[in-house]
Order: C-alpha cells, then structure tokens, then sequence
C-alpha cells in the first residue's frame, strides 16, 4: 500500500520501482488504483485489452485531474498474461459526494446497493485525526457527514483489495492512494484488517521533502505521540529530485 502526494512525478517514479523490484523478485505484481472507480472495471479491462483506446478510456470514466500521465504507468504495470489486473478500488463519486452533503440517511435503496458488504464508519482516533484536518466544516454534523463519506472510500477499497487478493492468493496487490488513508494505519489498512485479519499489508509513506527543514523532515518521520508509527516504510525525497532516502 503505497500513500502518495496526488501528481507528483517523483511519487509515481518510486511507485513504479517498488512495483519493478517486486517483479525482479518473481512476484506477479496486480495494482489497485485509487483513482478508478468499482463500477467502472470493465472499462478499465477493456483499457488494458486493447478493446478502448485511452482516450475514450478516460472520456468513459471521466477523468479529469490530476494528468493521468502520472498514473498511466501504474495502471498498465499489471502483466496480463500472467493473470495480474488493474484493479478499480474506489466507490462512485456521486454515492460519496451525496453522503458528504446529506448523510447516510439520504440513499435510496439503489445508492445503498453500491455501498460494501458490512459497511462501517472507520474507528475513532482516524475520526479524530480527519476532523483536526478539516477545522473549517460548519458544524459537527458536517463534520459526521463527511466522515461518512470517507469511510466509504476507504471500506470500499478495502473490500475490493481483499477480494482479489483472495481470488488470487498468488500475486501481490500494490494498491496506489492518497497518502492520508494509510498514514498511522488508520483508514486502509484498518479497513483490510478489518475484513481480512490474515491478509499481510506492507504500508509506504511517500514524503515531498521540498521547501521542508531538517526539523520538519524529522517531524514526518518520527512516530507520533497519539497515533504511532506513520508507515511501515517512509520513502522521503524532494519532488523533482531522482534521489531518495528509505527509513525502516
């Protein structure tokens, strides 16, 4: 599970190598991306079948921003014949952008078919560190509202992450996402626990050490006094820099 900054090509450079090292080490390396949406898999089959050239791809799907020449080579990372996959992870837009307005409280029966199989709120200290990042929201219900639709996210990855790697017990799922669902082991990786207490989960921080002092690149890697340890690998570089450093 690798947690990037979104668009930066330094971060799409060490996605690309921890996903080439594990090949080199015989592994059949299948990628889940965030940024593609469950309802959306058989466009993305077809992408890499060759069946939808990637322009119409990305007009069927929708996408818009970041430029998906940071994500094109992870998506096409997955080695077809050998049975690897790009797997879409993430719930539709429009079911979390709803919740995010309205609360769970406003699906249809329709919008609640999309939600995951035993569908829960993340726990209480992810909660806690989500909210302290949105300090503007109006009020608490708001604040619950887009809790709601967080957890969404984060417990439909996890559902469509344990699946495959159920069905496919031979390969290893690199799932690429935004860096704050697997920071201190809180939202993905919680949510895979969760649903699949014996899958193993290797987590990385991707860190853009730019514009940041020594004092401030100490503070990203140290554990936190509340939360723990931040990743089980911190990868730190400078956005636009070739070079890295790896702290265990």
């Amino acid at each position: 599970m690798v947690g990037e900054n979104h668009g930066l090509s330094e971060h799409q450079r060490q996605q690309v190598e921890i996903m080439t090292q594990l090949r080199s080490q015989g592994h059949r390396v299948a990628v889940g991306m965030e940024f593609f949406t469950y309802t959306d898999q058989a466009h993305v089959d077809a992408y890499r079948s060759g069946g939808l050239p990637e322009v119409d791809f990305l007009k069927t799907i929708g996408w818009s921003q970041p430029s998906y020449d940071f994500y094109r080579e992870q998506a096409i990372f997955p080695n077809l014949s050998e049975g690897a996959k790009t797997v879409a992870l993430n719930a539709p837009r429009t079911l979390t952008g709803k919740v995010a307005k309205q609360g769970l409280g406003a699906l249809t029966e329709q919008e609640k078919a999309l939600l995951p199989p035993q569908f829960s709120l993340g726990r209480d200290s992810y909660k806690k560190r989500f909210l302290e990042m949105m300090p503007h929201l109006p009020n608490p219900a708001a604040g619950e509202r887009y809790f709601a639709a967080q957890s969404i996210w984060d417990d439909t990855m996890a559902w469509r992450a344990t699946d495959y790697i159920q069905a496919h017990p031979d390969q290893v799922l690199v799932i690429v996402v935004g860096e704050f669902h697997v920071r201190y082991g809180g939202g993905l990786p919680d949510r895979i626990h969760v649903r699949s207490p014996n899958t193993p989960v290797v987590t990385f921080a991707q860190v853009n050490t730019a514009d940041l002092s020594e004092s401030e690149i100490q503070d990203e890697v140290n554990p936190h006094t509340e939360y723990g340890v931040r990743a089980d690998y911190i990868w730190l570089a400078p956005a636009q820099s070739p070079g890295a450093a790896l702290v265990k």
